[in-house]
């Protein structure tokens, strides 16, 4: 028998950014997975599942603070465990 622990469900908007009120640290002790458009995406710093969209970090832009400056990509998204 396999003792499989319990996960917490996926919220609705979630952020990778420990500054941000939306990240939830219980949901990164396990792996996610981001589906934009249905392709899976490896970048994803913020999702929305309910407004339809996720964030990316751009290439080289960085904020005052030194972050990188997020990009705002729109379409169906759905979250999941990996």
């Amino acid at each position: 028998m396999t003792d499989t622990p319990s996960r917490p469900p996926l919220p609705d908007q979630l952020s990778g950014n420990p500054r941000s009120r939306f990240h939830i640290e219980e949901v990164f002790e396990h792996e996610i997975g981001i589906r934009l458009n249905g392709k899976e995406r490896n970048d994803v710093e913020e999702y929305c599942i309910s407004e339809g969209w996720v964030k990316i970090p751009a290439p080289k832009a960085l904020d005052r603070k030194g972050q990188p400056m997020l990009i705002k990509l729109k379409g169906t998204v759905e979250a999941f465990y990996k």
